[in-house]
């Protein structure tokens, strides 16, 4: 059972989520949760650092922002223990999570869970920090990533033959941001790999990786609020040919689109950027390439956070290249329709270009793979393209067997 920081952000939540805890203990279950920072922690914590260090290390920025998650963890198993229940809580590394040596993106590479299953033998209600883990290469203390909780709740139900739950400040998967387009509709059932697409594209339920893990150990996972007993949304297999043609409408304003000119037209170029990049660790999204004069213009999209790396890697890049002319466009955002139903119904891109049109909404850039599309827009009217498209498909209406809405 893995709770998000707005679930555990004052005394009175961690006693909440205690109850919770403690309830399913009292079904019979084996009960291990996992806990985000309290609400805005490591934003705070990263605040302080950048106002000690213009450029903290990662090292140390890692032994700080592990701390948020610990102290959540442990309030929490004090609340637990209060109710008259056993509890105990683990750091990352206590809990066996093992990672590679990436300081502030680390992936984890496997889990030995040896102290978890003896307190769960014993009876216990077992609280594991998350988003941390332990580098046996370094022997430090590593951090995995915003919204890395999730991947740790999900990458423990694998290593424990366990389901996950995920709970949030939210009552599942919708077929849009309700904050954006208030009749969107709750989804009571996701495939793995439309949530794959879903959190790819910003949907911001579940984090990326932590679908990865589930659909790659086929790991259930049931996302729902913290703060309803409503039903939630059940991310798993799903098997049938009645899915709706689109499921969702995702959004994301936090990319920014780098523009690459004048690379020279041989073969290993694009190979010496995009490899840079990789080392640096930043997350590439859409890519076009268009080759003139001679020269090949490149464009693709980074998440804000990865822009830094970005630049680095550029700078690295250029040492074996030669120098190129490097544009930033940081008032894009991105629209994507997500269906499996979409690979075997044509059609849907024309009408998706469509509604944008209809809209005035001009397209930048698009990207496509079998079950999305998505389109680069301008940012201030991201919000008025997801609308126009949420009721250009009818994702309000709910799906009956055969396809059909009513």
């Amino acid at each position: 059972m893995k709770f998000g920081g707005s679930s555990v952000a004052d005394a009175d939540k961690i006693r909440h989520v205690a109850r919770r805890l403690v309830a399913a203990h009292a079904r019979g279950s084996r009960v291990v949760g996992t806990v985000s920072a309290m609400g805005h922690t490591t934003d705070t914590l990263l605040e302080l650092a950048h106002g000690v260090s213009p450029d903290p290390n990662p090292r140390e920025l890692d032994m700080l922002l592990s701390t948020g998650e610990r102290i959540a963890c442990a309030l929490v198993a004090m609340a637990v223990t209060d109710l008259g229940h056993d509890a105990v809580s683990f750091t990352g590394s206590q809990a066996g999570i093992i990672t590679d040596p990436v300081h502030t993106k680390a992936k984890i590479r496997e889990i030995t869970p040896v102290r978890i299953v003896e307190a769960l033998d014993a009876g216990r209600i077992v609280l594991v920090a998350g988003f941390q883990g332990f580098s046996r290469d370094t022997m430090d203390v590593t951090t995995l990533g915003r919204g890395g909780t999730d991947a740790t709740a999900v990458a423990l139900a694998a290593a424990l033959g366990a389901t996950c739950e995920i709970y949030s400040d939210v009552a599942g998967v919708f077929t849009a941001d309700p904050r954006v387009v208030p009749d969107a509709r709750r989804l009571e059932v996701v495939s793995y790999e439309e949530m794959l697409e879903m959190a790819a594209s910003g949907a911001k339920v579940l984090m990326l990786r932590a679908v990865e893990i589930a659909r790659a150990r086929s790991v259930p996972i049931h996302a729902r609020s913290a703060f309803s007993d409503d039903p939630g949304t059940r991310v798993q297999e799903v098997a049938g040919m009645e899915e709706a043609i689109v499921s969702a409408v995702t959004q994301s304003d936090d990319e920014v689109v780098v523009a690459l000119s004048g690379i020279p037209d041989r073969p290993g170029s694009a190979a010496a950027i995009f490899d840079a990049i990789a080392d640096e660790h930043a997350n590439v999204d859409t890519i076009l390439q268009n080759l003139a004069h001679g020269t090949v213009e490149l464009s693709f999209s980074v998440p804000e956070d990865d822009l830094p790396a970005t630049r680095r890697a550029l700078a690295k890049a250029q040492e074996t290249i030669g120098t190129i002319a490097v544009e930033e466009i940081a008032d894009l955002g991105k629209v994507s329709l997500v269906g499996a139903g979409m690979r075997s119904h044509p059609g849907v891109a024309a009408r998706m270009f469509q509604t944008l049109a209809d809209e005035g909404v001009n397209i930048r850039m698009i990207s496509t793979s079998p079950i999305k599309i998505s389109c680069m827009v301008a940012r201030h009217e991201v919000d008025r393209a997801v609308r126009a498209l949420h009721e250009a498909f009818r994702l309000e209406l709910e799906r009956r067997p055969g396809g059909t809405s009513g």
